[in-house]
């Protein structure tokens, strides 16, 4: 691990040699190349200097101690030891996890599809719900959401809706979002009290670039027409909607949100790659042992990542056996200590399974 470290540090150090030469904006591919490593290398590289400090101080109050006679002086540096000594092994950790190889797709934007699954109007209802949590979410981390596509029903919920979500960084954190949502409450139109549970399925998958996925004209048909639902001025009145069918997976999408057709038919083009990225990315991982961690199912109960229980006031992560009594928070957008602890979760694995390779 160590001489991998020294080897990103020298790198690090040329990287920096070479923005510093007057000439280097000459060619901005080159210095865009150069500022996106510099990025991805300055977190570890803080780190092992700061290790290599820790590791210093350590060496340096372990030897001044040897020749120290004065007891108080002696007890001041043993604990200057000590900390250096737990400084280290924090480090070492936080190195480690720098280290893990990181998913190509993390700091790119999502397209964002929630469901509603189990449970009619309840499940429609509660697709708004999380459509709105994550609107929320986005607007915590200063995120731009763009609604791709909704069918909605005419008490507010959702049967069905698409957006995407700009942000660095987006994918790294929600693609842990991906899986079937449990709801349990009792509806308003529920005269008994009877607690229901309906379930809606969500889809993170990020935003792919016409070269990662390449579409084949003569696969596609696109056909317009007028928006159906709730528009806004304009919208319903012109032939703006745009639907695309992909004839080798039968996979359709539909864009209705903007006033213009060519950017309708932008947004759901990006809908149907992600898609179909989404795809081959499944076929890759499941041929690897282990699949990943969030399928997309049916929206049938027993799929579940995640319940929502409000009479208890508790949300609850299935993967990681978490508990939550803050559902008011969270169903606003407050959702960072469930992934921050899925994200922790998914590192300690992966380090667990380096260890044992």
């Amino acid at each position: 691990m160590f001489d991998r470290l020294e080897d990103l540090l020298r790198r690090y150090e040329e990287i920096m040699n070479e923005l510093n030469e007057p000439t280097v904006t000459a060619n901005q591919d080159r210095f865009r190349a150069l500022m996106k490593e510099q990025s991805d290398l300055t977190p570890i590289v803080e780190s092992y200097r700061e290790y290599k400090k820790a590791k210093q101080d350590a060496e340096d109050s372990l030897f001044m101690l040897e020749s120290e006679s004065d007891e108080e002086m002696r007890e001041l540096l043993k604990e200057e030891h000590s900390e250096a000594k737990k400084r280290i092994q924090e480090l070492e950790q936080e190195l480690k996890i720098l280290l893990l190889p990181k998913d190509p797709n993390d700091d790119k934007n999502v397209i964002v599809e929630i469901r509603a699954g189990a449970g009619g109007d309840e499940a429609a209802l509660f697709a708004a719900e999380m459509y709105r949590l994550y609107v929320k979410y986005a607007e915590r981390n200063r995120w731009k959401v763009e609604t791709v596509g909704v069918d909605e029903i005419g008490i507010g919920g959702m049967k069905e809706v698409s957006f995407m979500i700009n942000g660095k960084g987006a994918y790294s954190k929600l693609k842990y979002e991906s899986g079937v949502h449990r709801v349990q409450r009792v509806p308003e139109t529920e005269s008994g009290g009877r607690i229901h549970t309906s379930t809606i399925t969500v889809a993170v998958m990020p935003e792919v670039e016409d070269v990662d996925v390449v579409i084949d004209d003569k696969d596609i048909r696109i056909d317009v027409m007028r928006a159906s639902g709730n528009g806004g001025q304009c919208v319903n009145t012109t032939d703006s909607a745009v639907r695309l069918t992909h004839y080798p997976t039968g996979i359709v999408v539909y864009s209705q949100t903007e006033k213009s057709q060519l950017q309708n038919k932008a947004k759901a083009f990006a809908l149907l790659r992600a898609k179909l990225y989404d795809i081959e990315q499944h076929k890759a991982h499941d041929a690897e042992a282990e699949l990943r961690r969030s399928q997309i199912g049916t929206g049938d109960r027993s799929e579940k990542i995640r319940t929502y229980n409000f009479p208890q006031g508790r949300v609850t992560d299935h993967r990681i056996k978490l508990t939550l009594y803050k559902i008011d928070d969270i169903m606003n957008g407050d959702i960072d200590e469930l992934l921050d602890s899925l994200i922790a979760a998914d590192q300690a694995a992966k380090l667990l399974k380096m260890n044992t390779q």
